[in-house]
């Protein structure tokens, strides 16, 4: 059974365009055969940074197979849903969970008039049309979970989210700009980093803990999908990338797909260790009924009549 992260505990608080909700609004996994088999926990996996957020607001979610890809399917309060995946046309070459971007419609099964695109950030096939301004997002997540924030809350259909996180969250969808907050070490003889401090003071709170609850709590605030450490090192790497590249230089661009490499990069291990906040907190000794985590061995593979599993390319 994939690992239940419904005690997962809030978020940092570090970002004030971020909110997170109270963790007991953590939607439920899905009911269904398929959730006990070995390919669709790895499907799970695989899309994790895209359902744990949402479920986190309180919405139900799934994985179907589209037309040529898998999607995650979101169900929303008014019976309409969302649709989160590849571009289906063309197919998608990619892994599961690792597109070039996203697409999100919202739809409505008994309402055939209902459908639009909240968030599109998929390259564009078409050489002459104009690029999208999500596009240059690529397959970011947090940028998909805001835009999917702003409009759910216009249409008050965010159910786990109370005012005062929706006024936070609406006023994430128009951020004003702001002078960085950035520690001047520009007369410290050692330049000694503040972030390296932050870490280090991190790292000595989770050596001196006795518990592993403690520690699991400590180790949320690096992997927390949408305002986590890692989250934060790969928009840090992307703004830097996008700073070198506007150098419009060949060494600019060279280090511009460098520092996105490493954004990707950064991500992908969070991913991978989604499942470890879960996995301290069910060390604690008072745990009689510890979450189940996913096997540590190699994933099985997934069905391949209905999608290739190709290596993460760059």
């Amino acid at each position: 059974m994939v690992a239940e992260d419904k005690n997962t505990p809030p978020a940092s608080h570090a970002d004030a365009r971020r909110t997170s909700v109270d963790a007991s609004a953590f939607a439920p996994l899905p009911d269904h055969r398929n959730v006990d088999t070995a390919w669709w926990q790895e499907l799970w996996r695989r899309h994790a940074h895209i359902t744990t957020p949402l479920r986190q607001r309180g919405l139900e979610c799934d994985i179907e197979f589209g037309l040529s890809a898998y999607i995650v399917r979101v169900s929303l309060p008014d019976d309409s849903y969302l649709i989160i995946g590849p571009p289906q046309e063309p197919p998608c070459d990619r892994p599961p969970g690792d597109p070039q971007g996203w697409t999100v419609t919202r739809q409505h099964p008994d309402d055939q008039a209902l459908f639009e695109v909240i968030y599109d950030s998929a390259p564009s096939t078409d050489p002459g049309a104009p690029e999208r301004p999500e596009a240059r997002h690529g397959a970011n997540a947090t940028h998909l979970i805001e835009a999917i924030d702003q409009r759910l809350i216009q249409l008050g259909l965010l159910p786990a989210v109370s005012s005062s996180t929706a006024s936070a969250l609406m006023s994430a969808a128009t951020p004003t700009p702001r002078a960085p907050k950035t520690p001047d070490v520009s007369d410290n003889a050692d330049r000694t980093s503040a972030y390296g401090d932050a870490l280090l003071a991190l790292t000595d709170r989770l050596n001196a803990t006795e518990s592993h609850a403690d520690a699991a709590a400590l180790l949320h605030q690096i992997l927390d999908p949408t305002s986590g450490l890692l989250e934060r090192l790969g928009e840090f790497f992307e703004a830097a990338g996008e700073k070198a590249k506007e150098a419009e230089q060949d060494d600019g661009f060279d280090l511009h797909y460098d520092l996105e490499d490493a954004a990707a990069t950064v991500r992908s291990l969070g991913e991978d260790l989604h499942t470890a906040v879960d996995r301290m907190r069910a060390l604690a000794p008072a745990r009689q009924t510890p979450s189940a985590a996913l096997p540590s061995g190699p994933s099985p593979g997934l069905p391949t009549a209905k999608i290739p599993m190709p290596g993460r390319t760059r």
